[in-house]
Protein backbone atom coordinates (compact mmCIF):
# COMPACT_ATOMS: atom_id res chain seq x y z
CA UNK A 1 0.00 0.00 0.00
CA UNK A 2 1.33 3.30 -1.16
CA UNK A 3 2.04 5.18 2.12
CA UNK A 4 3.95 8.61 3.55
CA UNK A 5 6.96 7.22 5.71
CA UNK A 6 8.07 10.56 7.15
CA UNK A 7 7.22 13.75 6.65
CA UNK A 8 10.27 16.67 6.66
CA UNK A 9 11.04 19.84 7.50
CA UNK A 10 13.90 22.76 6.88
CA UNK A 11 16.63 23.04 9.39
CA UNK A 12 18.16 26.61 7.80
CA UNK A 13 21.40 26.49 6.99
CA UNK A 14 23.68 28.44 5.23
CA UNK A 15 23.86 28.34 1.39
CA UNK A 16 27.52 28.79 -0.25
CA UNK A 17 26.05 27.37 -3.55
CA UNK A 18 23.97 30.17 -4.32
CA UNK A 19 25.63 34.14 -2.51
CA UNK A 20 22.34 36.31 -3.28
CA UNK A 21 19.73 33.12 -1.18
CA UNK A 22 22.20 33.26 1.54
CA UNK A 23 20.08 30.60 3.33
CA UNK A 24 19.21 27.28 2.24
CA UNK A 25 16.49 24.91 3.26
CA UNK A 26 17.38 21.24 1.84
CA UNK A 27 18.54 20.15 4.73
CA UNK A 28 15.21 18.30 5.76
CA UNK A 29 14.86 16.01 8.90
CA UNK A 30 11.59 13.95 10.03
CA UNK A 31 9.29 15.26 12.44
CA UNK A 32 7.19 13.24 14.85
CA UNK A 33 4.01 14.90 14.92
CA UNK A 34 0.99 15.32 11.90
CA UNK A 35 2.36 18.61 9.79
CA UNK A 36 -0.61 21.04 8.28
CA UNK A 37 -0.45 21.42 4.36
CA UNK A 38 -1.68 24.43 2.78
CA UNK A 39 -1.24 26.12 -0.59
CA UNK A 40 1.67 28.78 0.59
CA UNK A 41 0.90 31.53 -2.38
CA UNK A 42 3.07 32.37 -4.84
CA UNK A 43 5.15 35.74 -5.28
CA UNK A 44 6.80 37.91 -3.09
CA UNK A 45 4.21 37.43 -0.30
CA UNK A 46 3.93 33.57 -0.85
CA UNK A 47 5.01 31.17 2.24
CA UNK A 48 7.52 29.42 0.23
CA UNK A 49 6.27 26.22 1.24
CA UNK A 50 3.39 24.20 1.71
CA UNK A 51 4.18 22.69 5.12
CA UNK A 52 3.74 24.71 8.60
CA UNK A 53 7.44 24.80 9.48
CA UNK A 54 9.35 24.47 6.79
CA UNK A 55 11.47 27.07 5.04
CA UNK A 56 11.83 27.90 0.93
CA UNK A 57 14.89 30.67 1.30
CA UNK A 58 15.42 30.72 -2.32
CA UNK A 59 11.68 31.91 -3.70
CA UNK A 60 12.74 32.63 -7.34
CA UNK A 61 13.47 29.27 -7.95
CA UNK A 62 11.54 27.05 -5.60
CA UNK A 63 8.63 27.58 -3.34
CA UNK A 64 5.43 28.53 -4.14
CA UNK A 65 2.16 26.79 -5.32
CA UNK A 66 3.61 24.69 -8.44
CA UNK A 67 6.19 23.76 -6.14
CA UNK A 68 4.22 23.33 -2.50
CA UNK A 69 5.65 20.01 -1.23
CA UNK A 70 8.51 17.92 -2.28
CA UNK A 71 7.74 14.07 -2.61
CA UNK A 72 10.54 11.53 -3.28
CA UNK A 73 10.02 7.78 -2.62
CA UNK A 74 11.92 5.66 -0.23
CA UNK A 75 12.92 2.65 -2.75
CA UNK A 76 14.64 5.66 -5.37
CA UNK A 77 17.02 6.65 -1.80
CA UNK A 78 17.62 3.23 -1.59
CA UNK A 79 19.05 2.82 -4.89
CA UNK A 80 20.86 5.62 -4.58
CA UNK A 81 22.09 4.29 -1.01
CA UNK A 82 23.40 1.27 -2.53
CA UNK A 83 25.07 3.20 -5.85
CA UNK A 84 27.26 6.47 -3.25
CA UNK A 85 27.78 3.45 -0.62
CA UNK A 86 26.26 5.70 1.97
CA UNK A 87 23.05 5.99 3.67
CA UNK A 88 20.46 8.27 2.88
CA UNK A 89 17.74 8.94 5.73
CA UNK A 90 14.62 10.13 4.95
CA UNK A 91 14.70 13.97 3.67
CA UNK A 92 18.61 13.77 2.37
CA UNK A 93 17.14 14.71 -0.60
CA UNK A 94 15.33 17.79 0.49
CA UNK A 95 11.74 15.96 0.20
CA UNK A 96 8.97 17.09 2.49
CA UNK A 97 7.51 13.67 1.94
CA UNK A 98 9.33 10.64 1.88
CA UNK A 99 7.05 7.87 0.16
CA UNK A 100 7.04 3.99 -0.33
CA UNK A 101 4.59 1.87 -2.91
CA UNK A 102 4.59 4.66 -5.18
CA UNK A 103 6.51 5.05 -8.56
CA UNK A 104 6.82 8.62 -8.65
CA UNK A 105 8.14 9.14 -12.19
CA UNK A 106 4.90 7.48 -13.73
CA UNK A 107 2.49 9.38 -12.07
CA UNK A 108 0.58 12.03 -14.77
CA UNK A 109 1.09 15.46 -14.30
CA UNK A 110 -2.06 16.90 -12.77
CA UNK A 111 -2.82 13.64 -10.97
CA UNK A 112 -4.09 13.95 -7.66
CA UNK A 113 -3.57 11.95 -4.37
CA UNK A 114 -5.36 12.26 -0.91
CA UNK A 115 -2.85 11.72 1.87
CA UNK A 116 -4.80 10.04 4.87
CA UNK A 117 -8.38 9.05 5.47
CA UNK A 118 -9.38 12.55 5.70
CA UNK A 119 -5.92 14.70 4.58
CA UNK A 120 -4.41 17.17 2.11
CA UNK A 121 -5.66 16.25 -1.69
CA UNK A 122 -2.05 17.23 -3.13
CA UNK A 123 -1.68 17.48 -7.46
CA UNK A 124 1.44 16.18 -8.90
CA UNK A 125 3.00 19.60 -11.14
CA UNK A 126 6.46 19.12 -12.16
CA UNK A 127 9.80 16.96 -11.73
CA UNK A 128 12.42 17.98 -9.65
CA UNK A 129 15.52 20.09 -11.39
CA UNK A 130 19.04 19.43 -9.92
CA UNK A 131 20.71 22.61 -8.84
CA UNK A 132 23.98 23.63 -7.71
CA UNK A 133 22.73 23.48 -4.28
CA UNK A 134 21.45 19.97 -4.13
CA UNK A 135 25.28 18.79 -5.55
CA UNK A 136 26.96 20.70 -2.86
CA UNK A 137 24.72 19.02 -0.55
CA UNK A 138 25.43 16.00 -1.54
CA UNK A 139 29.09 16.59 -1.79
CA UNK A 140 29.20 13.69 -4.83
CA UNK A 141 31.16 14.42 -7.69
CA UNK A 142 29.04 15.39 -11.30
CA UNK A 143 26.11 15.31 -8.84
CA UNK A 144 23.99 17.01 -11.33
CA UNK A 145 24.64 14.70 -14.33
CA UNK A 146 24.63 11.69 -12.62
CA UNK A 147 21.23 12.40 -11.23
CA UNK A 148 19.62 13.65 -14.25
CA UNK A 149 21.02 10.95 -16.31
CA UNK A 150 18.76 8.67 -13.98
CA UNK A 151 16.24 10.56 -14.62
CA UNK A 152 14.46 9.87 -11.08
CA UNK A 153 13.76 13.03 -10.34
CA UNK A 154 10.97 12.40 -7.60
CA UNK A 155 7.25 14.71 -7.63
CA UNK A 156 6.48 18.30 -6.60
CA UNK A 157 2.67 18.28 -5.69
CA UNK A 158 0.25 21.60 -5.76
CA UNK A 159 -2.00 21.48 -2.35
CA UNK A 160 -5.57 21.25 -3.93
CA UNK A 161 -7.24 21.02 -0.24
CA UNK A 162 -5.57 21.70 3.09
CA UNK A 163 -5.31 18.97 5.78
CA UNK A 164 -2.75 17.29 7.72
CA UNK A 165 -0.28 14.63 6.73
CA UNK A 166 1.89 12.86 9.14
CA UNK A 167 4.28 9.76 8.64
CA UNK A 168 1.94 6.38 8.06
CA UNK A 169 -0.67 8.03 6.46
CA UNK A 170 -1.96 6.01 3.09
CA UNK A 171 -1.87 7.74 -0.37
CA UNK A 172 -4.39 6.81 -2.91
CA UNK A 173 -4.77 8.61 -6.34
CA UNK A 174 -7.74 10.39 -6.03
CA UNK A 175 -7.84 11.12 -10.20
CA UNK A 176 -6.23 11.21 -12.80
CA UNK A 177 -6.30 13.39 -16.17
CA UNK A 178 -8.04 11.47 -18.91
CA UNK A 179 -6.96 14.14 -21.62
CA UNK A 180 -3.14 13.40 -21.61
CA UNK A 181 -1.02 10.58 -20.64
CA UNK A 182 2.28 12.36 -19.47
CA UNK A 183 4.29 11.43 -16.50
CA UNK A 184 7.16 12.77 -14.02
CA UNK A 185 9.45 11.16 -15.70
CA UNK A 186 8.82 11.78 -19.18
CA UNK A 187 8.62 15.80 -18.69
CA UNK A 188 11.87 15.54 -17.00
CA UNK A 189 13.64 13.97 -19.73
CA UNK A 190 12.08 16.15 -22.00
CA UNK A 191 13.69 19.26 -20.15
CA UNK A 192 16.90 17.59 -19.74
CA UNK A 193 18.41 15.18 -22.02
CA UNK A 194 15.44 14.45 -24.63
CA UNK A 195 14.27 17.15 -26.20
CA UNK A 196 12.01 15.28 -28.85
CA UNK A 197 9.89 14.86 -25.89
CA UNK A 198 9.19 18.73 -25.66
CA UNK A 199 5.88 18.71 -28.29
CA UNK A 200 4.26 16.33 -25.69
CA UNK A 201 4.61 19.61 -22.66
CA UNK A 202 2.83 21.84 -24.92
CA UNK A 203 -1.03 20.94 -24.38
CA UNK A 204 -0.78 20.15 -20.78
CA UNK A 205 -2.77 22.50 -18.82
CA UNK A 206 -1.69 21.48 -15.64
CA UNK A 207 2.17 22.14 -16.17
CA UNK A 208 3.19 25.58 -15.08
CA UNK A 209 3.19 28.18 -17.10
CA UNK A 210 6.73 28.47 -17.06
CA UNK A 211 7.07 24.90 -18.16
CA UNK A 212 5.30 25.23 -20.70
CA UNK A 213 6.76 28.53 -22.12
CA UNK A 214 10.28 26.98 -22.02
CA UNK A 215 8.40 23.65 -24.20
CA UNK A 216 7.42 26.19 -26.61
CA UNK A 217 10.50 28.49 -26.59
CA UNK A 218 12.84 25.38 -27.31
CA UNK A 219 10.18 23.33 -29.97
CA UNK A 220 10.40 26.41 -31.69
CA UNK A 221 14.39 26.43 -31.83
CA UNK A 222 14.34 23.00 -33.03
CA UNK A 223 14.64 22.80 -36.53
CA UNK A 224 11.81 20.88 -38.81
CA UNK A 225 12.73 17.41 -39.84
CA UNK A 226 13.13 18.24 -43.31
CA UNK A 227 15.77 20.94 -42.15
CA UNK A 228 17.66 18.74 -40.19
CA UNK A 229 21.22 17.44 -42.01
CA UNK A 230 21.18 13.98 -43.55
CA UNK A 231 22.96 11.43 -41.00
CA UNK A 232 26.93 11.62 -42.15
CA UNK A 233 26.51 14.88 -43.77
CA UNK A 234 28.71 17.80 -42.93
Amino acid sequence: MSHVISVNLARPRPNPAKSGAGTTGIDKRPVDHPVAVRAPGSGPGGLGSGLVGDGVYDRHNHGGNDQAVYAYSRENLDMWARELGRELGNGSFGENLTTSGLDLEAALIGERWRVGAAGALLEVSVPRIPCATFALWLDERRWVRRFTERALPGAYLRVIEPGEIGAGDTITIASRPAHHDLTIGECFRALTTEADLLPRLLDVAELPDHVREVAHKRTAAIPPPDLLPAPGAE
